[in-house]
């Protein structure tokens, strides 16, 4: 998905806690997403590749799914950009195109919009191999 050359690894700090088995970030979640996360730039960045466990109607990537991709990388986020946690309080998920689950990795984007002392608003877009924005969330 190219864009390699400035962007830098962030350190999952849970991996190694003993009980630790997030859905969407633990590395030993075999049943998980498994997502990794990097810093570019405004934006916090995640590759992933769909499996097909993860199919809604044939081949076609769960919405639910790309919904629980959108809401993990908005978390992290927040965590990576303004040096705290937070939980979901709403989000607004848009699906423009389906997610093809045979045609390769998919590209998650965050970034902050704006933030106050108890909300932060983000931006989350995801996009297919052929780099087409297929769903975009907006998370409080």
């Amino acid at each position: 998905m190219g864009e390699d050359s400035n962007k830098k690894k962030i350190y999952n700090p849970y991996a190694k806690l003993e009980g630790y088995n997030c859905f969407g970030c633990s590395p030993t979640n075999h049943l998980g997403l498994n997502l990794e996360f990097y810093e570019q730039g405004n934006y916090v960045i995640s590759e992933w590749e769909p499996k097909q466990h993860f199919g809604g109607y044939k081949n076609v990537l769960h919405g639910g799914i790309q919904a629980t991709l959108m809401d993990e990388i908005a978390i992290w986020c927040i965590q990576i950009k303004l040096k705290t946690a937070g939980v979901t309080a709403s989000m607004n998920v848009r699906y423009k195109k389906p997610v093809f689950i045979d045609k390769g990795r998919l590209l998650l984007k965050a970034q902050v919009l704006e933030s106050s002392r108890r909300i932060v608003n983000l931006k989350t877009e995801l996009f297919d191999s052929d780099k087409q924005l297929c769903c975009e969330a907006e998370v409080k």
